[in-house]
């Protein structure tokens, strides 16, 4: 079994860690650790297999060497459930700025015409119900964020029972002070846990002063990443990487990690992007002259007519000199891990 099928089996509410050799002999080899324990990994008689104590309490994204050979570690994680309670006019500008994060977006509607916007506005799943019974389809966890711009406070009140009993990273809701504290009082009166209740970002967003439905909703996204990323959530195998390796898994591609950074790179160890054979990608490590190298080097590994091209290190210096040539404005300098998946 390839492992992107394997993550694909993982409980991903666990603590999941991927480390990949990425040199030498074993260049390329990897294993999977769930809870501290061994969950697969690609050569029962390689490297892991002689180092079974060195990862089994992996703590994070990391470049270690082991016996003098690097190895990358990562937390494996989906990417962000953004869940939307409402399809309003707020929720569709909400959406289409979820589908550029590259979240998974959910939305729970109880009346057609607008759960059909949403469908045309790109959602990845619409559930046609009442907002209780819709959040009972909603397992959450803890890279979920639900955003609640219902129609009512009584829907609100629905949808706060519901999330209070899941596991999530986020919780906002959409209202006035005054309805805020209507809600809250009315379910805490009701024994909802009052730690959940703090919890709940309302009124929902940052407070830019926002007005139109697409200043708020830039205003939410611009709450849910600061949460986000203050948590320091995974950037490894998540959301669109995964569905296109499972939908196109038939098709090579190279995938580009990003295994080291210096200086001011635009983005983070752990970043990952595919890289098909006609030039296509999906995801980014940080654009111009990173995924430009990046694109060339991957087609090249695929040119080979039985894709078993090793797995390979390369660096892209985004020097002051050559940020300038390039227009990037950002310097230092990023290791890429390239492998054929």
């Amino acid at each position: 079994m390839r492992f992107y099928e394997v993550i694909d089996t993982l409980d991903l509410n666990s603590d999941n860690y991927m480390a990949t050799v990425c040199e030498g002999e074993y260049a390329g080899e990897k294993m999977i650790v769930t809870d501290g324990e061994c969950k697969w990994q690609s050569s029962e008689n390689g490297f892991f297999a002689s180092h079974p104590d060195a990862f089994s309490v992996p703590t994070g994204c990391d470049l270690k060497a082991v016996d003098g050979v690097r190895v990358f570690t990562e937390k494996i994680g989906k990417g962000a459930d953004l869940v939307i309670c409402g399809a309003g006019h707020v929720s569709m500008p909400i959406i289409s700025i979820g589908k550029m994060m590259g979240c998974s977006v959910t939305v729970i509607e109880d009346r057609l015409s607008f759960a059909n916007n949403a469908i045309e506005r790109g959602a990845d799943r619409v559930i046609f119900k009442d907002f209780e019974s819709g959040l009972e389809e909603v397992e959450g966890g803890k890279d979920s964020y639900f955003v609640i711009v219902t129609r009512g406070h009584r829907h609100d009140m629905d949808c706060l029972r519901a999330i209070s009993k899941k596991p999530f990273a986020y919780v906002g809701m959409m209202g006035s002070r005054k309805r805020v504290a209507i809600v809250k009082k009315e379910l805490e009166e009701e024994g909802l846990p009052k730690e959940f209740l703090e919890s709940i970002h309302a009124p929902i967003g940052l407070d830019i002063g926002s007005e139109t439905p697409e200043e708020i909703a830039v205003a939410v996204m611009a709450e849910i990443i600061s949460i986000k990323n203050r948590e320091k959530k995974t950037k490894g195998l998540y959301g669109g990487l995964l569905e296109a390796l499972m939908n196109e898994g038939r098709e090579p591609a190279v995938m580009a990690t990003i295994i080291s950074r210096h200086g001011s790179a635009p983005r983070e160890a752990g970043t990952r992007m595919l890289i098909w054979r006609d030039g296509r990608i999906t995801g980014t490590i940080g654009g111009g002259c990173i995924e430009g190298n990046a694109i060339a080097k991957g087609r090249r590994m695929l040119m080979e007519e039985d894709h078993t091209h090793a797995p390979v290190t390369m660096e892209v210096d985004m020097s002051k000199e050559s940020a300038e040539d390039e227009g990037m404005v950002c310097g230092g300098n990023v290791e890429l891990l390239l492998e054929v998946v």
